[in-house]
């Protein structure tokens, strides 16, 4: 699965090459064996004026990919460029992850409508799975219950079924065989929802740092001097009271509760609670949250409730405690235990 946010930017800047008269390419990550930098589904950018949004292998590898890159410009034809990242004499020396890279790169131009009908699903925020047979084959792009754009020669049913299958289930985008054909499938969802309750001081580095991890992150404080475009630029903002809101805005929600106010975070429980949340994380000590939960009638096994949130760091420091929070928060997205890395052979595995 690929965050739509990032796969949206990645079309915004090769729309920016266009309009400035460049050529410019897609690069994906379709496939890894061993540990690297990124997952499959990871895209980058590349433009014939040197320009390059995104990393596929944090720096290591996008001067050599550049170079297919300039070719696949110029030719206009796809190409699958292939690393294996344990030869490091070949790759300099000090390369950490000794992983082998598939990277698709395809060539992308204004005339080309398929790819502007992915862009236009993008600004739409619409998830879709999309399809195509590597590297220079069918490509189709759905929604869950709906084709929205299909070029090329007929893609297997089976190819369709299994993308439906795995479009709620999808964790990083994966290549699928059939009948010898190959076709990468890679799931594009919108970040999830984080709502932040309480717009203190010390919200602002979770709610800068939750963004920047991938969160769309809704700050919840009736507040008005607190609550602004100036203390939380990365965010949207409910200036009510909780008892105000409708569950149903917020649904499917993650939830950070840290009003430092105890009837402001009683009833910003009480709305996380009713409007089927992923995950509520209550800053604090259990003792407070299990008071707070005898006055809503609600049991701590009552939901998925965190408390007190973080991860042990020793947090102490504003920015800290952010981390512990945002550390769990990722953790919890990418069903992880947050143990430390060490003497793992595979770093995503």
């Amino acid at each position: 699965m690929s965050r739509l946010q990032e796969f949206r930017e990645v079309i915004n800047q090769i729309r920016m090459a266009w309009q400035e008269g460049h050529k410019a390419a897609l690069l994906m990550l379709m496939n890894v064996q061993g540990s690297a930098y990124r997952l499959p589904g990871t895209k980058v950018m590349m433009a014939e004026d040197g320009r390059i949004f995104g990393t596929i292998s944090g720096g290591c590898l996008e001067s050599d990919l550049f170079g297919w890159a300039e070719k696949a410009m110029q030719s206009g034809e796809p190409r699958l460029q292939r690393y294996d990242l344990s030869e490091s004499e070949v790759w300099s020396l000090g390369i950490g992850c000794k992983g082998s890279l598939t990277i698709g790169i395809l060539p992308v131009n204004p005339q080309d409508r398929f790819w502007l009908q992915v862009d236009e699903a993008l600004q739409r925020e619409q998830s879709v799975s999309l399809i195509i047979e590597i590297i220079n084959g069918s490509r189709a792009l759905l929604t869950e219950n709906e084709m929205v754009a299909r070029e090329g020669d007929l893609l297997p049913e089976e190819v369709l079924r299994h993308a439906r299958q795995r479009f709620d289930r999808q964790t990083r985008a994966e290549v699928f065989v059939f009948e010898g054909r190959r076709f990468y499938i890679d799931v594009v969802k919108p970040n999830e929802r984080l709502v932040v309750a309480g717009a203190g001081l010390d919200a602002r580095p979770v709610v800068e740092m939750a963004a920047r991890m991938g969160f769309s992150v809704t700050v919840l404080d009736p507040r008005s001097g607190f609550n602004t475009p100036e203390a939380f630029p990365a965010a949207r903002h409910i200036v009510q009271s909780a008892t105000e809101v409708d569950p149903s805005e917020l649904s499917d929600s993650w939830w950070v509760i840290m009003n430092h106010h105890l009837e402001r975070d009683q009833a910003s429980l009480n709305l996380a609670l009713r409007s089927d949340p992923k995950f509520i994380g209550v800053l604090g000590p259990l003792t407070r949250t299990e008071e707070m939960l005898v006055q809503i009638d609600r049991k701590l096994s009552s939901g998925p409730i965190h408390a007190p949130i973080g991860l042990d760091l020793g947090a102490e420091t504003m920015d800290e405690v952010a981390m512990s929070i945002v550390s769990q928060l990722k953790a919890e997205r990418n069903s992880r235990q947050a143990l430390p890395l060490h003497g793992k052979s595979k770093i995503h595995a």
